[in-house]
């Protein structure tokens, strides 16, 4: 086991992954023998036979599966950044084992008699802010693990968190096989009618990786399909990508209909044996929002708000259709195509005018000196760090003013084979204690980009950018954390409050400052022109209303499959004709979008998609703050960073928004925003 690379503290600087030595046979060895390591330390806590105290007890227990801790992180990040079909069998053997731990520690009643203990003279400890967060913190997950269950209760809830252990990889699983499985060859140059050069040019370099040079080939990747559903004049073509993108995982041979009603089905028996009304009660116990009455009021609220406007931009763009090309039945893969033309014709600019002057290099150059003017960090791109594949890349991250270290970040921005769609922050290892004292954090980013082709860089949409700075986000908040406990650091805060460091970042694509000092033509290197970027401002809030009812369905299907018994749900697509009824414009032409709904079956926002928007009023507001003291306002960026970045989840986090701004959010800020405050 010696030679076990995940069970050897790596020698690699602060302690970084060895990806050169890890092979997939190392995982369940490794976890099995750290599971071990952390069981030997847990039964030294219990059998303490002095007083339990925060620090023999609380800490003791926060440190005790440090190793499982490394295995396991880098085990199910490499899951969904690589998703190979020897890391997929092995999440089947390897999530019972660790729910079973899980299971073992939390339904403990020793160690939780000693938790107890310890939280039931909170009072009298002499413990700072953070050590009462993390001291009320463990005691409530005991608590909501099941800790004050009988012992046949507690053998019920350990069966349901080793049978939901493997649903949710199953389940993202099944959307990446499906989504692979399609793909849409064009060998008539004529079909590629109205599509940007890149995207011609991204099907042709896909089609040569797959040895037929002579044709083009478009998938489910969002850097071939979304171009296509946004330019392709062939209507019957973007029809078919439409519906394969909708029917990803819906009756096909990786449908997923089985898996969302056993996790459903599951998480709703866990929330009922802990004493909760549902699953959303039992989620939201911990959020910032605190009952599923407050969010369904927030989300409808915003819902009519913004139909309004959904009614209106559907009315111009079906006349905007028929008027252009005599479209008399707009269709759903008629959006994006007749929304981009009539973006046009408003505006007068296209999306594609704006990606010559996003090629990736330029963009992560302008990401890491923005990040630098706001909180003074200096990305060094570093060769001596292995990666766990030849895209992606290796930085150290340090002060500028000091010199400091602050943390390790790997970004990896391109699609393969095997890897989750979308994009993500992930933390391989959270600011704090680790054998024995504090150590930085090492964090990564993971999108799915326009790649680059053998005669053009990656170019990116604006929206691409967006998502750079929007992954970035998260990345500082992770990379500035200074606590000491790493339960509480980074972006381990209420799952509502998580989004604001994020989406926050968004806003300065918007401005000509920031704008300005990166967006340069990939050829000429002529800055993006001033009138262009005000076009980009004028259509900031294009399509809002169409696009906020969207992102309201999406949060509404959430809440509705968590807060209802699952039993009374037989048929998912009646399920969401019914409780999307207020949010649908179009007769179902696809499958349904509960099949491949990663971010609620398998990616951690059950109950929880809600707080993007949530979070949008935080950032929305926290944005003011800057555009009224100065983009890089040095005292307001400070703030900001010392109060909510650095800060993680050791306070309740409305009480760090009121530290950085003054008071609560002001939820006309968003409004405001997007244009609907009156």
């Amino acid at each position: 086991m010696s030679q076990n690379p995940l069970l050897a503290l790596s020698p690699l600087r602060n302690h970084a992954p060895q990806f050169d030595l890890i092979k997939e046979e190392h995982y369940k060895p490794a976890i099995e023998a750290a599971i071990k390591e952390a069981h030997t330390n847990i039964d030294k806590i219990i059998a303490n036979p002095d007083t339990p105290t925060f620090d023999n007890t609380i800490v003791a227990l926060e440190t005790a599966a440090e190793t499982l801790g490394v295995a396991a992180g880098i085990f199910y990040n490499q899951l969904t950044a690589a998703g190979t079909d020897g890391l997929q069998a092995l999440a089947e053997e390897i999530g019972p084992i660790q729910a079973n731990f899980g299971s073992d520690i939390i339904l403990n009643a020793d160690l939780f008699k000693r938790v107890k203990a310890v939280y039931d003279q909170m009072d009298s400890l002499n413990l700072t802010t953070e050590q009462k967060t993390l001291l009320d913190d463990t005691y409530k997950n005991f608590v909501r693990g099941g800790a004050l269950l009988d012992d046949d209760k507690k053998a019920e809830l350990r069966k349901i968190n080793e049978a939901m252990s493997t649903l949710s990889p199953a389940y993202a699983n099944n959307v990446n096989k499906s989504s692979e499985a399609f793909e849409m060859w064009i060998d008539n140059e004529d079909d590629l009618a109205g599509l940007p050069e890149t995207a011609i040019h991204g099907a042709k370099h896909e089609a040569e990786e797959k040895g037929q040079a002579d044709k083009w080939l478009f998938t489910l990747d969002y850097p071939s399909f979304g171009p296509f559903l946004t330019y392709s004049k062939k209507r019957d073509l973007r029809e078919k990508i439409w519906k394969a993108f909708s029917t990803r995982a819906y009756k096909d041979k990786f449908d997923n209909t089985e898996n969302i009603f056993k996790i459903v089905n599951l998480r709703n028996q866990r929330a009922k044996l802990l004493g909760y009304e549902t699953h959303a009660h039992y989620v939201l116990e911990r959020r910032m929002a605190e009952k599923p009455e407050t969010v369904m009021h927030f989300l409808n609220d915003l819902k009519m708000k913004y139909k309004e406007g959904a009614l209106k931009d559907l009315d111009a763009l079906k006349k905007f259709a028929k008027d252009t090309d005599g479209i008399d039945d707009l269709k759903p893969w008629d959006v994006g195509y007749y929304s981009e033309k009539l973006r046009e014709s408003l505006y007068h600019f296209s999306e594609e005018d704006l990606r010559p002057y996003f090629p990736l290099g330029n963009v992560l150059k302008g990401t890491f000196d923005h990040f630098s003017k706001l909180f003074g960090l200096v990305f060094t791109e570093t060769k001596d760090l292995p990666t766990w594949h030849k895209d992606v890349t290796a930085y150290d991250v340090t002060d500028k003013e000091t010199g400091r270290f602050i943390g390790t970040f790997y970004a990896d921005f391109y699609p393969r084979t095997g890897k989750k769609p979308g994009a993500w922050m992930t933390s391989y290892r959270d600011q704090g204690l680790f054998h024995g004292k504090v150590e930085c954090p090492v964090v990564a980013i993971v999108c799915n980009f326009t790649k680059p082709t053998k005669d053009k860089p990656s170019l990116l949409t604006f929206n691409e950018v967006e998502t750079l700075f929007h992954e970035m986000g998260h990345a500082t908040h992770g990379l500035l954390a200074k606590g000491t406990y790493a339960s509480q650091t980074g972006t381990n805060v209420l799952w509502d409050f998580v989004e604001l460091p994020s989406q926050l970042q968004e806003n300065w694509l918007y401005e000509p400052e920031t704008l300005n000092s990166f967006a340069a033509h990939y050829e000429t290197d002529e800055k993006i022109p001033a009138e262009l970027i005000e076009k980009m401002r004028a259509a900031k809030n294009f399509m809002k209303g169409w696009t906020g009812v969207r992102q309201m369905s999406f949060s509404i299907l959430d809440m509705e499959w968590h807060m209802r018994d699952p039993q009374t749900i037989t048929d998912i697509m009646a399920f969401e004709d019914e409780v999307l009824k207020d949010c649908q414009f179009f007769p179902r032409y696809g499958g349904t979008a509960s099949h491949s709904f990663n971010h609620i079956f398998a990616g951690g926002y059950s109950a929880g998609y809600y707080s993007y928007k949530w979070a949008e009023v935080l950032e929305a507001d926290a944005f003011e703050a800057f555009l009224e003291n100065g983009l890089y306002n040095q005292d307001t960026a400070h703030r900001y960073r010392t109060e909510i970045l650095e800060k993680g989840g050791s306070e309740h986090p409305a009480v760090l928004y009121r530290n950085f701004r003054g008071r609560d959010a002001d939820l006309k800020a968003l409004l405001r925003r997007e244009g609907l405050a009156a």
